[in-house]
């Protein structure tokens, strides 16, 4: 054995193994495979490939992540404005003469408590770290057996290296990639790769395989992180680490970064808009002041900047935008979307294009036989699943399948030549047909039982004394049955043949007794037939001709092109039981039945989806591993497609570059034969020609994807942990139609956001431009203090934003294009609205501060004009929440109790405020006065003038319509 390798490391990694021929393999990786490694060369190859572990970047820890919370424009300058008031607080303390009696730094901690809230909200939404990486080191196993040193031993799974020789058997999990050196019914389950349920027949491939051949079919390798489920191996490590398939995807999940969402990117611009405006403001007023005043009033201008910054930043908003979020992930599970990350809630809203998996997302991953074929017939076959309830078609005239002989023994040949069991599972209104064992044999028992054949009783009649099993070399199989007739038993139509005619070339026939055996085939439509010499026309057989078997195949053909997988099945009497290993001269001479035409019929509820989602503006992208023929009939039935659309394949995919599919992603909406890598290439297109994109998934293979998607979809049902983890969001249904009703919910959330962020910014700017003009007016006191702006921002503010976020959809939510998720917060007139709305609440306050302040002066109280400017800021903030539910209705048209939610905190936060006036612990703290009757009226009357200025403004806009209509 050589005790050297190839020190090109690189060179080894990059190696096409599969299509190696084994002995080429051991030589490259300087291995035996009958010794393996000596403990030496394990050392070396340590040292040199590194351990056998996934490994990660470090990302953030915990605390950078909280710090990070406050680096938050908004934050900072609320920071900043407790600093300054803290200051002034502590001057205004040494000094005698102005000490305040009041809680000192009230501002200052009630302030630094917003600031930490905030911070501590933001926190808990980032903080839940990336589990997905975690996921995949789960896969490994933890020990290995090897041969080293000639000897068989156990080691860490960290310590393979490349050239190790594995020992393989039942129940043994995967740490290493590896070529298969010998096999023994090696069965293999890649589902945590692939995402593909059923096992995999693994073997040793003398030659190697072609090097274009897909993951999924390299027969002749073992993958890191699959399972041995049956028979025994021996392989050749070679790939550890970060340089296995499980490796690479690690790589590419660490490679994805992520952006931030269309909420957080709005956020970040809301504050930027706000706090510079602040600024901007906060300057124009000392300035001013300062010009009319002089330097003497520079504390009081200081006071004033303060309660400006204070009121420009709307400090309850992050609170009832995560309350808002975690409200739509309780209406999302309902509807069987688990949200993982919460801001991807509203995400979802601004969502353009889905690409959906095709089996089990867009179908019900229940084969369903749909027609049938015979030298005399063409039937359709109706029902669902695997229910064996439905009718035969012919010509859309139903028929009863017993008047038709051939069609009686075929449907026979589908219960006897099958190994699967259709159960009846559940109680009551949660019964429901499951198929154990292969979904395509389920679909035959089902489509049996729609004649009222009974499997167990056929099974019974009918016992199987050998079979030919199936291969993917075969691509058939047969069964042997012996007929032990009724002996006692209730067969109700039981349509094998009592006797069995065989017609002569003339046409003739003549009768012949039931053979001893019966021997059903079914596969291959094509090499069946290859196999046949007669067909069989009710009780007649008849020779097959040319013309005929053209006829068949033409038949298969067409029913291919429809999307449907097709079988054959034959049969033949036997006199005796055939040698197990004489399958070739057994299977010959068969009596052709006909074709079974099956596909994975789509749910019913995803063509609905569908078109809700084209005429929502979002396009429907179809992603499969199927054949293209099948892909396209799907698609079409769906109405994803017009007849003639482009199907891209996998193969064809691979040709092309980066820039060529992002040339290719808008007109191409089937993707067929597509290996779960290719999913990344294609979200990365879509997202390059400026698509929000949601990617589903239920693969390990999967997880980049879902990663970089805009919107990253796993499956509940059929996904891997490590596709979950991906993920934003997890189908708990598994279902297309889900993803619709989620992106639903996620436009609701939206707009309710945008309602909300419209009534807390419109008294916002209302409050600062009142404050700002208090020292221009030459007032002596602003009107608002910091901790009154607190009030009036988490609570007068607050409560009903937190109502409106639960305000009902608007029934035309899903009959528009979805948010440009580069779209401002301020877009469509929300902006606009604010300001003038805004400035509407700065006159009635400024109104009412300027005759207030007038009319108590020379009172006991002289004060209680601020209170009263406090006071009808807050309750014309609740006629605001009243009226803005709707942009165009009267509250007269609306229903005043759909949202319960609203009238509650209405009426709440008004008793809040009126405690703050005439309870003295409250009215101390908060630094309010007390009003009398005639000025809590008058407080009522100005704030009311708020609620009838918005209805007014919506009859202007309906005149406004009305003309230009006109």
């Amino acid at each position: 054995m050589a005790q050297s390798y190839s020190s090109n490391s690189l060179s080894d990694r990059q190696q096409s193994w599969y299509a190696y021929a084994i002995e080429k393999t051991i030589e490259t990786l300087n291995s035996n495979a009958q010794q393996g490694l000596t403990a030496s060369e394990v050392e070396q190859r340590l040292k040199h490939y590194g351990t056998n572990e996934i490994k990660e970047t470090v990302g953030r820890s915990n605390w950078e992540i909280l710090l990070d919370q406050f680096k938050n424009i908004m934050l900072l300058m609320l920071i900043a404005v407790a600093i300054i008031s803290g200051v002034m607080d502590a001057i205004a303390m040494q000094n005698a003469q102005t000490a305040k009696a009041e809680i000192p730094f009230k501002d200052t901690i009630a302030i630094l408590s917003i600031v930490i809230l905030n911070g501590i909200l933001g926190y808990l939404q980032e903080s839940r770290a990336e589990q997905a990486l975690a996921a995949l080191k789960r896969l490994a196993s933890p020990k290995v057996q090897v041969i080293r040193d000639g000897q068989r031993i156990e080691v860490e799974a960290p310590t393979l290296v490349p050239g190790d020789i594995m020992l393989l058997e039942a129940g043994s999990q995967l740490c290493a990639d590896g070529q298969i050196i010998e096999a023994s019914n090696l069965q293999i389950r890649e589902a945590a790769l692939t995402g593909e349920a059923q096992a995999v027949t693994k073997e040793p491939v003398s030659e190697g395989l072609n090097e274009e051949t897909a993951l999924g079919d390299r027969i002749n390798m073992v993958f890191t992180g699959t399972e041995v489920i049956g028979g025994r191996a021996k392989a050749i490590v070679t790939s550890t680490g970060m340089e296995t398939e499980l490796g690479k995807i690690a790589q590419m999940l660490q490679s994805v970064e992520s952006e931030p969402t269309p909420l957080q990117q709005r956020m970040n611009h809301l504050g930027n808009v706000l706090v510079s405006s602040s600024l901007i403001l906060v300057v124009l007023v000392i300035a001013i002041g300062v010009v009319q005043a002089g330097w003497d009033r520079l504390q009081d201008l200081v006071k004033t900047s303060l309660s400006i910054a204070v009121a420009v930043v709307p400090e309850g908003l992050p609170a009832v935008i995560t309350v808002t979020l975690a409200l739509g992930t309780q209406r999302m599970v309902r509807r069987n979307a688990l949200i993982r990350k919460l801001p991807a809630v509203e995400t979802l809203g601004s969502v353009n294009v889905i690409c959906s998996d095709k089996t089990g997302t867009l179908t019900q991953n229940k084969m369903v036989v749909r027609e049938i074929e015979t030298c005399q017939k063409h039937l359709h076959v109706t029902g669902e699943g695997y229910i064996p309830i439905g009718e035969f078609l012919d010509s859309g005239r139903s028929i009863e399948t017993r008047h038709y002989r051939e069609i009686e023994n075929l449907l026979t040949a589908c219960v006897l030549c099958n190994d699967a069991t259709l159960l009846l599972e559940g109680n009551g209104e949660s019964q429901h047909w499951n198929v154990m064992g292969d979904p395509t044999e389920g679909a035959l028992l089902a489509l049996a039982g729609k004649t009222g054949l009974q499997q167990n009783a056929l099974n019974y009649q009918y016992d199987r004394v050998a079979e030919f099993p199936f291969s993917s070399e075969r691509k058939r199989m047969s069964v042997i049955v012996n007929d032990r007739g009724n002996e006692g038993l209730e067969i109700t139509q039981s349509p094998i043949l009592l006797e069995m005619r065989r017609g002569t070339q003339e046409g003739e026939s003549n009768v012949r007794q039931s053979p001893i055996f019966l021997m059903f085939t079914k596969g291959s439509s094509e090499l069946i037939l290859e196999r046949c010499q007669s067909y069989q026309i009710n009780e007649q057989i008849l020779p097959l001709t040319q013309e005929q078997r053209q006829n068949i195949l033409q038949a298969n053909n067409n029913m291919a092109e429809r999307g449907l997988r097709v079988l054959g099945f034959a049969y033949k009497p036997l006199e005796t039981i055939p040698n197990s290993d004489s399958e070739e001269t057994a299977e010959r001479d068969l009596i052709w039945l006909g074709l079974v035409g099956m596909l994975d019929a789509p749910r019913p509820e995803v063509k609905d989806a569908v078109a809700k989602c084209r005429d929502a503006g979002i396009r429907t992208i179809m992603i499969t591993g199927d054949h293209q023929l099948t892909a396209r009939a799907i698609a079409q039935q769906l109405g994803i497609v017009k007849e003639n659309a482009i199907v891209l394949s996998g193969r064809e995919l691979e040709k092309l570059s980066q820039e060529e599919l992002e040339r290719e992603v808008d007109r191409v909406s089937i993707y067929a034969r597509v290996a779960p890598e290719h999913k990344l290439r294609i979200v990365k297109a879509l997202q390059k020609r400026g698509r929000f994109a949601a990617m589903t998934g239920d693969g390990v293979n999967d997880a980049p994807a879902l990663k970089q998607a805009d919107i990253g979809i796993a499956m509940g049902i059929t996904g891997t942990d490590v596709s979950k983890e991906a993920s934003d969001m997890v189908l708990l249904d598994d279902n297309f139609a889900t993803i619709v009703a989620a992106t639903e919910e996620g436009r609701m959330v939206y707009n309710n956001i945008r309602l909300f962020v419209k009534y807390i910014l419109g008294s916002n700017v209302g409050e600062v431009i009142t404050i700002a003009a208090a020292p221009i007016l030459g007032l002596a006191d602003v009107p608002l203090t910091p901790l009154q702006i607190l009030w009036m921002n988490l609570v007068t503010d607050g409560l009903p934003a937190l109502a409106l976020a639960v305000e009902p959809a608007d029934p035309n939510i899903m009959t528009r294009p979805p948010f440009s998720p580069k779209e401002s917060i301020f877009a469509k007139g929300l902006g606009f609205y604010i300001i003038r709305i805004g400035i509407i609440f700065s006159i009635l306050s400024i109104a009412l501060m300027v005759w207030s302040y007038d009319r108590v002066r020379g009172t006991s109280n002289p004060d209680s004009w601020k209170t009263m400017v406090f006071t009808t800021l807050c309750l014309a903030q609740m006629g605001h929440a009243i009226a803005v539910r709707s942009n165009t209705r009267l509250m007269l048209e609306i229903d005043l109790f759909s949202n319960p939610y609203l009238l509650s905190s209405v009426a709440v936060t008004t008793i809040l405020q009126l405690m703050l006036i005439y309870i003295a612990p409250l009215r101390d703290f908060f630094g309010t006065h007390f009003l009398t009757l005639e000025q809590l009226l008058i407080c009522l009357g100005f704030s009311a003038l708020m609620f009838v200025w918005i209805e007014l403004e919506k009859l202007f806009i309906r005149f406004l319509r009305l003309k230009k209509t006109q």
